[in-house]
C-alpha cells in the first residue's frame, strides 16, 4: 500500500460494468492478475462469481451439516432416554408412559423418526441463519463503499460492482485505477474510508 492510500484514508477502489458477464469476467482477470482482496457486489446471484473472486469456501454448508448430525443425534437421544433410561426405574403403576402395546418393543427406533426428523432440522435451521450472520459479519450498519454516491443508489437495483480494496497486497491506488478501467468499466471510483 503506498502512502497516499494511507494519509487518505482510502478503502478501496471500484469499478461499475455494465452487466453481469462483464462483472464474472472482470472478477476472474482481476483475481488471475493476483488481487485476492476483491468485493464484488450484484443486485442479482451471479454463478460462479464467489470462484472466481476466490471467496468460494463451504463454511456455512459445513457448519449446518455438522448441526443437523449433531440434531440427529440428539434427537434419537432423547427418544431413547424418554423411552428407555428414564421409564426404566419408575415402578410401572406410576408412569403413563411405559405401555407395550401390541408386543413392541420400548426402544422401536420407527416411532423415534418423526421428533428425531424435527430436532435435526430445528439444529440445522438455527445454524444456518447465525453462521450466516456470524460468516458475512453481519450485521454491518456501516461499509465504506456507500461513500460512493453510484453504488449507492444503484448497487441494489440495476448496477454492478467490483471493488479492490486497499488492504491487498498488490494494491496500488493508481495502478488499480488503471487497471480496473482497462477491463471496460464504466466508472472507476475511490472509495473513502
Amino acid at each position: 500500500m503506498d502512502v497516499q492510500t494511507k494519509s487518505k484514508g482510502l478503502h478501496g477502489v471500484m469499478a461499475e460494468f455494465r452487466g453481469p458477464e462483464e462483472l464474472l469476467d472482470a472478477a476472474r482477470k482481476a483475481y488471475g492478475a493476483g488481487y485476492r482482496t476483491v468485493e464484488a457486489y450484484s443486485p442479482i446471484p451471479i454463478h460462479g462469481l464467489a470462484e472466481a473472486i476466490g471467496q468460494a469456501d463451504r463454511k456455512v454448508q459445513t457448519a449446518v451439516l455438522l448441526a443437523g448430525m449433531a440434531g440427529l443425534g440428539a434427537g434419537l437421544s432423547l427418544c431413547y432416554y424418554t423411552s428407555m433410561i428414564e421409564l426404566s426405574w419408575v415402578p410401572a403403576m406410576f408412569s403413563g408412559y411405559a405401555h407395550n402395546i401390541g408386543g413392541r418393543p420400548l426402544n422401536s427406533w420407527p416411532a423415534f423418526i418423526i421428533p428425531t426428523f424435527e430436532t435435526t432440522i430445528l439444529f440445522a435451521g438455527i445454524t444456518a441463519l447465525v453462521s450466516m450472520l456470524v460468516f458475512n459479519g453481519l450485521p454491518l450498519p456501516y461499509h465504506p463503499v456507500f461513500n460512493v454516491a453510484r453504488f449507492r443508489e444503484h448497487a441494489s437495483t440495476d448496477a454492478f460492482f467490483l471493488c479492490i480494496e486497499a488492504t491487498d497486497p498488490k494494491f496500488d491506488a493508481a495502478e488499480t485505477r488503471r487497471f480496473l478501467t482497462g477491463l471496460g468499466a464504466t466508472e472507476v471510483s475511490d472509495v473513502e474510508a
